[in-house]
């Protein structure tokens, strides 16, 4: 088997190195969302998603010549910094489920000639890497997507090498407020009785719930966990609807259709209009775990 300056082996031949194992349902909705999110994921309205990714990459504080994996890439808005950091002599693999979103990201490292960024198809609960394989392994709002966050972040640890780092980026409390809380209430209007709808995110709000995760995936290195408020213009009600179509919440437009999308996009613009709203929170909490040497 071939492998790359470091032992690992880059991606396209790791993938053969083992059969993935068929897609769940978790995995298949996630696929499904976020390539139909891919044609507005990149838009301006959505700038805070590249905003706060290479915020977590500065975290890790890089150094040429690292192994860098980041899942749940989208676009690259961390691999793509991270690639920068690490330089050529490093290597980055971003994986997503999302092909479209893998197609941008492969663009944006091309566009630049960072060939240590490869992208690759995978769900990161699966990746065919061996133990300790990156020195740092980053998932930007990915984690809480899937259903046993512990069983993935345990997984996620086991990648990471002596002396490395995980580090998990979530939405802090109050994400896009009021108007998160407008269109799902909208959306739940949409829906017959007791079908669930709301946002994933709430589950890892705090510094505390990071903690928590990491200790119940049995992470043995050191966590520092914090939370960083932010804010994020709005400059008119599409503004907001681009957010919508452009992240996971295109998943409940895509489930209740396009007549019911346009009655909870008329209420979502209806309270920016009547609240006069220029900004949206985008707190985050970033948490990373340092493997001992």
């Amino acid at each position: 088997m071939d492998a790359d300056v470091h032992g690992v082996a880059r991606p396209d031949q790791a993938t053969r190195m083992t059969t993935n194992p068929p897609e769940d349902a978790a995995a298949a909705r996630n696929r499904a969302v976020f390539s139909a999110a891919a044609d507005h994921f990149d838009d301006e309205a959505l700038a805070f998603f590249a905003r706060i990714s290479a915020d977590a990459v500065d975290r890790l504080a890089l150094t040429p010549g690292q192994r860098v994996l980041d899942v749940a890439c989208g676009t690259g808005h961390a691999a793509i910094p991270a690639a920068r950091a690490v330089g050529p002599a490093g290597t980055v693999t971003g994986a997503d489920l999302a092909e479209p979103l893998l197609a941008l990201a492969r663009a944006k490292a091309a566009a630049e000639g960072l060939s240590q960024a490869d992208f690759v198809a995978g769900d990161f609960r699966t990746l065919p890497y061996p133990d300790g394989a990156f020195d740092a392994v980053i998932c930007v709002f990915g984690i809480f997507f899937v259903p046993d966050m512990e069983a993935a972040t345990a997984e996620l640890w086991r990648m990471v090498a002596p002396g490395g780092r995980l580090a998990l980026t979530t939405w802090g409390p109050d994400l896009f407020a009021p108007l998160s809380e407008t269109f799902w209430t909208a959306v739940r209007t949409e829906l017959p009785p007791d079908t669930p709808a709301g946002s994933p995110a709430s589950r890892l709000e705090t510094p505390e719930a990071l903690h928590a995760l990491f200790t119940a995936a049995e992470v043995d290195g050191a966590v520092d966990a914090v939370a960083v408020p932010g804010t994020h213009p709005l400059r008119d009600a599409d503004d907001w609807w681009t957010i919508v179509i452009g992240s996971g919440m295109r998943g409940a437009v895509e489930q209740i259709g396009p007549e019911a999308a346009a009655r909870v996009r008329a209420a979502c613009a209806a309270r920016v209009e009547a609240d006069g709203i220029t900004q949206i929170p985008t707190n985050v909490v970033h948490a990373v775990a340092t493997r001992p040497a």
